[in-house]
């Protein structure tokens, strides 16, 4: 789960004791105006759960409230990403001397926290990573334990931070300290600015809640922002189902997370392009009529594979469903069946007697098959 902004500073970096700025939520240009006033000089920012902003036009300065509502009102209602902006934060402006960019989330090749430290603040990372590797320090941190002190002050060593590198340090302890707390995938803050005055200040934070952790984290979960849904997607939801619509035309049915992605990745190994991720594993298989309505619902969709392997779960059963679905919606799309597992003779049987389509032996062979009638 995605948080915006000003929850991500509020809610994790403001009670981890890291310094934000001072600022203001507001829904219109007449409220931008009113916070301005008591705020300054300030920044005015497109609240949305997504990276960008400030290349796609959210991010504006404003030296006044007159020039703060006009700015406002040409942020709200934009689109950024897969989202309209609705809400601002009107924060003051800062006397930026240095920036930095820090960040602790999952290191899957290591299995550990990985913490990221770089003097290229305010940049994309990846850009960073790619024109100057050696610009960016990194620690990894078993993840039964803590980051020392001692490991910190060398991640920074030799990068003159000056009398800055104490508050950097105590930074970077707090955040991963808070990215143990709260679940999080991802917590970073670009920039992390030297100021002026001496304070080190989280000017921007981007927060991603691990979603099998929700249930640890309920209040914070309140303030997340849901995904951006497809119209598709939305429906499956509302169904029970988790639908995820994707650009290819190849629609895929299978029982099971992984054997979905499987299918999904051999289709790419061909040549194809799934059109979705749907899968009816578990006690999903009794919505097979809806499962096979949203996958040919997308107009995308030129081949159908359902591919089936059962354990514990009958591959009878979940046949049993897709053909009786099939005679409902009688689609028009060809369709590639892989069936193996608990109860195949009787699941392959009943696809070939009912709808006179012969399950292939491999799935290999049923996505080809699949790929080349969709090109």
């Amino acid at each position: 789960m995605n948080f915006e902004e000003h929850a991500a500073k509020a809610l994790i970096l403001a009670p981890a004791g890291i310094a934000v700025p001072r600022g203001m939520l507001c829904i219109s240009a007449k409220e931008a105006a009113v916070a301005a006033t008591q705020i300054g000089p300030c920044v005015v920012k497109a609240q949305v759960p997504t990276g960008k902003r400030g290349k796609a036009g959210g991010i504006k300065l404003a030296n006044t409230p007159a020039e703060a509502g006009q700015v406002a009102g040409q942020i709200l209602g934009m689109t950024i990403g897969d989202y309209t902006v609705e809400r601002l934060l009107i924060e003051e402006q800062a006397k930026i001397t240095r920036e930095f960019y820090v960040a602790v989330l999952h290191d899957t090749q290591a299995r550990k926290p990985l913490i990221l430290f770089s003097t290229e603040g305010g940049m994309d990372i990846e850009e960073v990573a790619a024109a100057k590797p050696d610009a960016i320090r990194r620690l990894l941190v078993d993840i039964d334990n803590v980051p020392r002190a001692r490991d910190i002050v060398a991640m920074l060593k030799g990068l003159d931070l000056g009398a800055a590198e104490q508050q950097i340090a105590e930074i970077i302890d707090r955040l991963y300290q808070a990215y143990r707390a709260r679940d999080a995938e991802l917590l970073e803050i670009n920039p992390l600015a030297l100021l002026a005055d001496g304070r080190v200040v989280a000017l921007d934070c981007k927060f991603v809640l691990d979603d099998g952790a929700l249930y640890r984290q309920p209040e914070l979960a309140k303030a997340g922002s849901p995904a951006a849904m497809t119209d598709l997607e939305r429906r499956g939801a509302e169904a029970g189902l988790k639908l995820i619509q994707l650009d290819g035309n190849v629609g895929v049915l299978a029982n099971g997370a992984g054997l979905t992605m499987t299918t999904m990745d051999v289709i790419r190994h061909f040549g194809g392009k799934p059109a979705n991720f749907l899968e009816i594993g578990g006690e999903a298989y009794t919505k097979s009529e809806i499962a096979l309505d949203l996958v040919l619902s997308n107009p995308g969709v030129k081949s159908l594979v359902i591919n089936f392997c059962g354990a514990f779960a009958r591959t009878d059963v979940m046949a049993d469903g897709v053909v009786k679905a099939w005679h409902k919606l009688r689609p028009k799309v060809p369709v590639f069946f892989s069936i193996h597992g608990t109860g195949e003779v009787e699941a392959v049987k009943l696809v070939r007697d009912q709808l006179g389509i012969e399950p292939y032996d491999f799935m290999e062979d049923a996505i080809q098959q699949a790929v080349k009638a969709a090109s």
